[in-house]
């Protein structure tokens, strides 16, 4: 196993053990959280339905925190439009730091409570 696989299996693991807990409902979705090397992606998802309510992907031209910031926002807009207030936030096995802090201030700064 080389170090990219290690630090994969890594994350897995620490995403299967944050989603044992968090569990989206209608009233209450969950925030899901996705980073990729290009870009972060988000989604409100509603687990009892098995249904995504919204989603958003960071834009190319934005990269970083601040593109981060910009897609955390957009996602609150998009909950706000179907009068989602609150969601459960889903970090997705990845560290609270750098884009994925970004995007969930982001979203707060949208109106989002979680």
């Amino acid at each position: 196993m080389n170090k990219s696989q290690a630090k994969q299996l890594k994350r897995d693991r620490r995403h299967r053990r944050i989603r044992a807990k968090v569990k989206g409902t209608a009233e209450r979705p969950r925030l899901a959280v996705y980073k990729s090397n290009r870009f972060i992606y988000g989604q409100l998802i509603d687990d009892e339905k098995a249904v995504t309510l919204a989603a958003v992907v960071s834009d190319e031209k934005k990269p970083g925190l601040e593109g981060g910031a910009l897609a955390g926002r957009e996602i609150a807009k998009k909950a706000k439009e179907k009068s989602i207030n609150k969601v459960v936030f889903d970090r997705g096995g990845f560290s609270y730091l750098g884009v994925i802090k970004a995007f969930a201030e982001g979203a707060r700064e949208g109106g989002l409570e979680f």
